[in-house]
Protein backbone atom coordinates (compact mmCIF):
# COMPACT_ATOMS: atom_id res chain seq x y z
CA UNK A 1 0.00 0.00 0.00
CA UNK A 2 1.31 3.40 -0.95
CA UNK A 3 1.21 5.88 1.95
CA UNK A 4 3.03 8.82 0.41
CA UNK A 5 1.55 12.31 0.32
CA UNK A 6 0.28 11.91 -3.26
CA UNK A 7 -2.60 9.86 -1.82
CA UNK A 8 -3.63 12.50 0.70
CA UNK A 9 -7.25 13.55 0.80
CA UNK A 10 -8.69 16.74 2.19
CA UNK A 11 -10.75 16.96 5.36
CA UNK A 12 -13.73 17.75 3.12
CA UNK A 13 -13.16 14.49 1.23
CA UNK A 14 -13.01 12.54 4.50
CA UNK A 15 -16.23 14.13 5.73
CA UNK A 16 -18.03 12.74 2.67
CA UNK A 17 -17.48 9.16 3.87
CA UNK A 18 -20.43 8.14 6.06
CA UNK A 19 -19.24 5.51 8.55
CA UNK A 20 -21.69 4.31 11.19
CA UNK A 21 -21.90 1.75 13.99
CA UNK A 22 -24.40 -1.05 13.59
CA UNK A 23 -25.27 -4.31 15.32
CA UNK A 24 -25.29 -7.55 13.36
CA UNK A 25 -28.73 -9.16 13.59
CA UNK A 26 -28.39 -12.12 11.24
CA UNK A 27 -25.64 -13.97 9.36
CA UNK A 28 -26.15 -16.47 6.56
CA UNK A 29 -23.75 -18.44 4.38
CA UNK A 30 -23.35 -16.92 0.93
CA UNK A 31 -22.95 -20.03 -1.22
CA UNK A 32 -23.15 -18.12 -4.54
CA UNK A 33 -20.15 -15.89 -3.75
CA UNK A 34 -16.91 -16.60 -5.64
CA UNK A 35 -14.88 -16.38 -2.42
CA UNK A 36 -16.19 -17.65 0.95
CA UNK A 37 -18.48 -14.96 2.39
CA UNK A 38 -21.42 -14.29 4.67
CA UNK A 39 -24.61 -12.36 4.00
CA UNK A 40 -25.01 -10.05 6.98
CA UNK A 41 -28.04 -8.07 8.20
CA UNK A 42 -27.10 -5.02 10.29
CA UNK A 43 -29.23 -2.67 12.42
CA UNK A 44 -28.09 0.95 12.13
CA UNK A 45 -30.81 2.36 14.39
CA UNK A 46 -34.22 3.94 13.84
CA UNK A 47 -33.01 6.81 11.62
CA UNK A 48 -31.10 4.61 9.13
CA UNK A 49 -32.71 1.22 9.59
CA UNK A 50 -31.59 -2.24 8.53
CA UNK A 51 -28.94 -2.74 5.83
CA UNK A 52 -27.43 -5.85 4.27
CA UNK A 53 -23.83 -6.55 3.36
CA UNK A 54 -21.69 -9.32 1.94
CA UNK A 55 -18.46 -9.85 3.85
CA UNK A 56 -15.54 -12.19 3.19
CA UNK A 57 -14.87 -12.78 6.88
CA UNK A 58 -15.44 -16.53 7.11
CA UNK A 59 -11.80 -17.37 7.93
CA UNK A 60 -11.81 -15.70 11.35
CA UNK A 61 -15.52 -15.61 12.34
CA UNK A 62 -18.39 -18.03 12.78
CA UNK A 63 -21.96 -16.93 12.13
CA UNK A 64 -22.75 -17.34 15.82
CA UNK A 65 -19.80 -15.16 16.90
CA UNK A 66 -20.91 -12.33 14.61
CA UNK A 67 -24.54 -12.07 15.74
CA UNK A 68 -24.80 -9.24 18.28
CA UNK A 69 -21.38 -7.79 17.40
CA UNK A 70 -21.23 -4.06 16.70
CA UNK A 71 -19.34 -3.25 13.50
CA UNK A 72 -18.30 -0.16 11.58
CA UNK A 73 -19.57 0.20 8.00
CA UNK A 74 -19.51 2.72 5.17
CA UNK A 75 -23.10 3.57 4.24
CA UNK A 76 -22.74 5.94 1.29
CA UNK A 77 -21.15 3.67 -1.29
CA UNK A 78 -23.41 2.71 -4.18
CA UNK A 79 -25.29 -0.56 -3.66
CA UNK A 80 -23.53 -3.54 -5.22
CA UNK A 81 -25.25 -6.53 -6.81
CA UNK A 82 -23.39 -9.73 -5.92
CA UNK A 83 -25.17 -12.59 -7.64
CA UNK A 84 -28.77 -12.46 -6.45
CA UNK A 85 -27.78 -10.49 -3.34
CA UNK A 86 -27.76 -6.67 -3.05
CA UNK A 87 -25.04 -5.38 -0.72
CA UNK A 88 -26.09 -2.01 0.75
CA UNK A 89 -23.06 -1.11 2.86
CA UNK A 90 -19.39 -2.00 3.32
CA UNK A 91 -18.33 -3.57 6.61
CA UNK A 92 -14.83 -2.28 7.40
CA UNK A 93 -11.97 -4.50 8.44
CA UNK A 94 -8.21 -4.75 8.75
CA UNK A 95 -7.03 -6.89 5.84
CA UNK A 96 -4.09 -9.30 5.81
CA UNK A 97 -4.42 -11.24 2.54
CA UNK A 98 -7.61 -13.28 3.03
CA UNK A 99 -7.70 -12.85 6.83
CA UNK A 100 -9.94 -9.92 7.79
CA UNK A 101 -10.60 -8.55 11.28
CA UNK A 102 -13.78 -6.46 11.37
CA UNK A 103 -13.63 -3.00 12.93
CA UNK A 104 -15.76 -2.85 16.06
CA UNK A 105 -16.45 -0.64 19.03
CA UNK A 106 -14.82 -1.82 22.25
CA UNK A 107 -17.81 -0.42 24.17
CA UNK A 108 -21.45 -0.84 23.24
CA UNK A 109 -22.79 2.36 21.70
CA UNK A 110 -26.06 3.38 20.07
CA UNK A 111 -26.65 1.96 16.60
CA UNK A 112 -26.26 4.59 13.90
CA UNK A 113 -23.61 6.70 15.63
CA UNK A 114 -21.33 8.35 13.09
CA UNK A 115 -17.61 7.66 13.04
CA UNK A 116 -15.53 10.83 12.84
Amino acid sequence: MNTDSTNEISWTDFEKVVMRVGTILQVNDFHEARKPAFQITIDFGAEIGIKKSSAQITKRYTKEALVGKQVIAVLNFPKKQIGKFMSECLVLGAVNNDDIVVLTSDLKVANGLRIA
